[in-house]
């Protein structure tokens, strides 16, 4: 047997390695292990989200943006570039840098903090023993008070498009195309597919994104969700609700590879479409293959999902389970925050996570970001409320800037004036919406942010005036309701 710890942590993803930092911080002895390894085969952490997730795709969407603005918009300000090029090679390169730079960034945390990093595969045994596989199939076993699983989510495959690394491919493959593809089939309308869809979409392939359900962003409040169909149509994307894929095939005619996709339209009738190359996602599934032995004694759900209370404890004591491994929504900052909670408690105190103040945000441009209940979730539950909205039309910096698509909407309860939710889809929607999320777990009210003073000329002023909208207050647009 070999070390044994305080806590050790499988997986070194956002919940992960913040776990095991935190941990380390509060004075107890802490391993971390990652199963992830580079093109070297040197093992690497930050998980999905640091290495094929969260900022790479995040790179390439700021590099395909800033050639769309060049190419097309630049003109608007008076500027000539002549023709763009777009190098696919270098923007790759940049987006591996920027990788790079964070994953070993983690390695420099660990040391600093005094994490001891595992590099292999690990496995939860029973009595908190943990054995690790490295990367020469070499076995290790390690004791723990504590045993943190983080291990994280991977992309759903669907049998009529499945994933074959080349003309079909996942999200992790989206971002490693060598080229622009000409024609480019989304499966799934959601937040990666929205976001993969317009990087590939401003660097000139012809997107057509096929949703099976019949509403656009559902999870959304409606009203931001309609105003965002209609800025990312005009964008250019192609996106077609109401679909289901039945079938895929892939034909070759001497180098070339063309995928004809099939799907049902609204009306139940046959389509098949052809394109270069087709992405799939259809979202993702907790990844808790082969991380826990038979006698482990953790409960796990029919979909994967370790069971876990709110405190991310699960069924055995001193195992705990946190991130996409477990119920709630799958976002990096969920998970980190879950990371820090458990290193918390592991520790004596009494850590816990508003769950209702989590924000969520799509990285399109505009941005689209939401913080708290819908109008439809507070109609469905009979709470009383009140609406205000205001548009980025009507603010001078986002006029000034060019961005003046999209709205901020907040939400307040009818009789305390609470806020209950914070919507938006425009310019920094994600800085935005973070202002409302800080509002709510203060419980402050719409009054509350309608007496703040915010700096002109910014975006946030849209915030300012939504709140005060709630009560037919706004200054820089007629009000729809009568002054209290």
């Amino acid at each position: 047997m070999a070390d044994k710890f305080d806590v050790i942590v499988i997986g070194s993803g956002p919940a992960g390695y913040v776990a095991a930092i935190k941990a380390a911080q509060l004075g107890l002895k802490t391993a971390c292990i990652e199963k992830w390894k580079n093109d070297q085969g040197k093992g690497v952490n930050g998980g999905t989200c640091l290495n094929v997730g969260c900022i790479p795709s995040k790179a390439l969407l700021d590099s395909s943006h800033k050639f769309e603005m060049a190419a097309h918009h630049m003109g608007d300000h008076g500027i000539s570039t002549g023709k763009v090029k777009v190098d696919v090679a270098k923007m790759m390169e940049r987006k591996n840098k920027v990788v790079q730079q964070l994953t070993g960034g983690i390695s420099g945390l660990f040391k600093a903090n005094g994490v001891t990093p595992i590099y292999g595969t690990g496995k939860l045994l029973k009595d908190k023993k943990v054995e690790v596989t490295d990367f020469d199939g070499n076995t290790t076993a390690y004791e723990a008070d504590n045993v943190v699983l983080a291990t994280g989510s991977v992309p759903i495959d669907i049998p009529p498009a499945r994933n074959n690394g080349d003309t079909i491919v996942d999200s992790t493959g989206a971002l490693e195309f060598d080229e622009v593809p000409g024609r480019l089939g989304v499966i799934g309308a959601g937040v990666i597919g929205l976001e993969l869809g317009s990087v590939w979409g401003r660097l000139g392939s012809d997107v057509v994104v096929i949703e099976a359900l019949d509403k656009f962003l559902p999870m959304m409040d409606q009203d931001i969700s309609k105003e965002s169909l209609k800025i990312l149509s005009k964008q250019g994307l192609d996106i077609r609700l109401g679909c289901m894929v039945s079938g895929s095939e892939v034909k070759t005619s001497g180098k070339t590879h063309k995928v004809d996709l099939t799907y049902k339209d609204p009306k139940g009738e046959e389509q098949t479409e052809t394109f270069d190359k087709v992405i799939v996602c259809v979202g993702r599934r907790a990844y808790s293959d082969g991380i826990l032995a038979d006698d482990s004694g953790v409960e796990v759900n029919e979909r994967g999902v370790v069971q876990v209370n709110d405190q991310c404890q699960t069924n055995v004591p001193g195992v705990w389970a946190v991130g996409d491994l477990v119920r709630g929504p799958m976002l990096a900052h969920k998970g980190s925050e879950e990371g820090v909670m458990v290193a918390e408690r592991i520790a004596g105190q009494k850590a816990q996570i508003n769950y209702d103040i989590i924000p969520s945000v799509i990285y399109t441009h505009p941005e689209i970001a939401s913080v708290g209940k819908t109008e439809q979730q507070l109609k469905d539950e009979g709470v009383e409320y009140e609406v205000g909205t205001f548009p980025f039309q009507a603010i001078g910096r986002a006029l000034a800037t060019g961005e003046g698509e999209g709205m901020v909407k907040i939400i307040a309860h009818a009789k305390t004036d609470t806020i209950l939710g914070v919507h938006c889809v425009g310019p920094a929607a994600a800085e935005l919406v973070q202002q409302g999320a800080i509002a709510m777990e203060f419980g402050s009210s719409a009054e509350d942010l309608g007496l703040m003073v915010f700096g002109h000329p910014t975006f946030s002023e849209a915030v300012h005036e939504a709140a005060l909208a709630v009560h037919g207050h706004a200054i820089h647009m007629p009000n729809r309701k009568k002054r209290k």
